[in-house]
């Protein structure tokens, strides 16, 4: 590719799979070298990892930045890298389109109850189509986004698009005015819950947002509103989101995110996503946590990791920088 790179030694401590390696290769500027394994080596600059372990930062004297090869940052991984103030903690995008699909994706299914309703025409039940329909439509009715970072705005815009007014969160408000979306700060939240007919989490997990959403501000929701989480389930109160669907006061909701995940391999087809039998509610809509996933979502991290190298090594700053006091 380009000729004008400075030397950058890159190590990623997961092996990508074989083509994702060669795809990263193609598209990097000269004098970028990638390394993998579980072991950084001591001329290390850039480390690419999820969960570093502190040995990965203390092993080269020369490494400046980590780049988490996903959206969200761990926990751990903010903590760790508070104590090395010399390093910048980066992260990728890649997958905020297909996050903000499944978050459509649930919105739809949840308001038009489309789960239950496949269910009984499986089994050959037609009773859905004379009942009386419990089919939310969505056009001319206000959708709030909390967090309006890369994926908020595309769930923003497919709202727009459905005929929505959309109000949302940021912990930033900038001039000009969205032309999507009125934008709010998040001290506002109360204030917006009141005027959600449906309510869709793009939040990071933080300090900040844990337990953001309680017994308290669900009770703020209008009765019949509905409610998308694809940010982190920790964000909702389990027990009030539970209790919320069970008793009606929730019309619907549309979960990828959960409170419960398996803890091995061997743990993955048993494993409740919580201590409360959401499953047992025709209201729900559930999913694994696949929001980000998609055929060509190596490709797409790949392609987006290559970006963020070729932006240093032409001695710009590197893009996605993570403020860690606030986790995103």
């Amino acid at each position: 590719m380009t000729t004008d790179a400075r030397l950058l030694n890159v190590h990623l401590l997961e092996d990508p799979d074989a083509s994702g390696l060669a795809h990263l290769q193609a598209q990097l500027a000269d004098g970028i070298r990638v390394t993998t394994g579980d072991s950084a080596p001591d001329d290390c600059h850039i480390l690419v990892a999820g969960r570093p372990r502190r040995e990965h930062l203390l092993a080269s004297p020369n490494l400046r930045a980590v780049i988490v090869p996903w959206a969200g940052i761990p926990e751990s991984t903010r903590e760790l890298m508070a104590e090395f103030p010399g390093l910048t903690l980066h992260n990728l995008h890649h997958n905020a389109s297909a996050t903000a699909e499944m978050a459509i994706a649930l919105l739809l299914a949840a308001a038009k109850f489309i789960v239950p309703i496949d269910r009984r025409l499986r089994a050959h039940d037609w009773t859905p189509r004379y009942a009386p329909s419990q089919s939310i439509g969505l056009d001319g009715k206000t959708a709030v986004v909390l967090g309006y970072g890369e994926i908020g705005r595309r769930v923003a815009r497919a709202c727009h698009a459905l005929g929505m007014s959309v109000l949302a969160t940021r912990r930033t408000v900038v001039a000009p005015a969205d032309e999507i979306a009125e934008i709010h700060p998040p001290a506002d939240l109360r204030r917006l819950l009141a005027r959600a007919d449906a309510l869709i989490v793009t939040l990071p997990l933080t300090p900040a947002t844990t337990g953001l959403l309680g017994e308290a501000e669900l009770s703020l929701l209008p009765r019949g509103a509905l409610l998308v989480n694809i940010g982190r389930g920790a964000i909702v109160d389990e027990a009030a989101l539970y209790a919320a669907l069970r008793e009606g006061r929730l019309a619907a909701a549309g979960l990828d995110v959960w409170y419960n995940y398996p803890a091995d391999e061997a743990s993955r087809t048993n494993t409740p996503p919580s201590k409360f039998p959401f499953e047992e509610l025709e209201n729900v809509v559930m999913s694994p946590h696949r929001g980000g996933d998609a055929l060509d979502i190596e490709t797409l991290r790949m392609t987006h990791l290559a970006e963020l190298l070729n932006a240093t090594s032409r001695g710009e700053p590197m893009p996605n920088r993570v403020e860690l006091e606030v986790g995103y």
